[in-house]
């Protein structure tokens, strides 16, 4: 069986990785467009903007789909969508369990996702008492100590510095990801990622992984020196 660098802390993004938020924010960016004629917004673009931060990932829809309107005015009227669906997302296969098993296990877990704290909020309406098991979260679109939002390595930095002292060096970190620009960033930060990519993401984007699971179900936390599931 294969074995990774052992680790100590684990940090896991949130969309499309703990909860089954993306296909919600594909409905809204589809709303929107067709109420401009715009285009059919397809998972090739869709690949290209996950990870982003609030108004760049509004600036980057509004010229992918060539919308006449202001990254602004995208942004009101998607958080106007987004906030009637967001507290029905539900988790993803094998979020909950393992989350629940690190934590039992006294592993240190945060979750850095570039969501803004209002739509965290939103999307974590019924699941508080899981979240309540991070030790913090950092909401990259809200957070003035994340400069630059994934690929770049802030967000993951930042978060692994939060943890109570000593805070862990970043080789002691692993990364839970599903987006190719969420990759990324874990790299730049210095750090193992798995992956669990969406099954229509182009198997060239998920290269940069360490691990690369089709669902959380499959994850073995031995192979990280983390506590085996009992």
């Amino acid at each position: 069986m294969e074995q990774f660098e052992p680790v100590t802390h684990v940090l896991f993004d949130m969309d499309g990785l703990l909860l089954d938020t993306e296909t919600l924010y594909t409905i809204t960016i589809q709303q929107i467009a067709d109420r401009y004629g715009g285009k059919i917004f397809t998972w090739e673009m869709k690949s290209r903007l996950m990870g982003m931060m609030g108004r760049e990932a509004a600036v980057a829809i509004v010229e992918t789909l060539d919308l006449p309107i202001e990254p602004e005015e995208y942004m009101s009227s998607s958080q106007k969508i987004m906030s009637q669906m967001f507290p029905s997302c539900k988790f993803l296969p094998g979020a909950e369990r393992l989350l629940r098993h690190l934590h039992s296990k006294g592993v240190h877990i945060a979750v850095a996702t570039s969501s803004s704290r209002e739509n965290f909020k939103l999307k974590t309406t019924h699941h508080g008492g899981v979240f309540q098991l991070f030790k913090h979260i950092v909401t990259g679109s809200s957070d003035p100590e994340v400069k630059a939002g994934k690929p770049a390595p802030d967000i993951f930095l930042i978060c692994a510095s939060r943890f109570p002292e000593p805070a862990p060096h970043p080789s002691k970190c692993l990364v839970f990801e599903d987006a190719p620009n969420g990759v990324k960033a874990a790299r730049a930060a210095g750090m193992q990622v798995v992956m669990v990519p969406d099954p229509r993401m182009d198997p060239l984007l998920t290269q940069e992984a360490t691990l690369v699971l089709k669902s959380l179900e499959e994850f073995k936390p031995e192979l990280f020196g983390l506590p085996a599931f009992d």
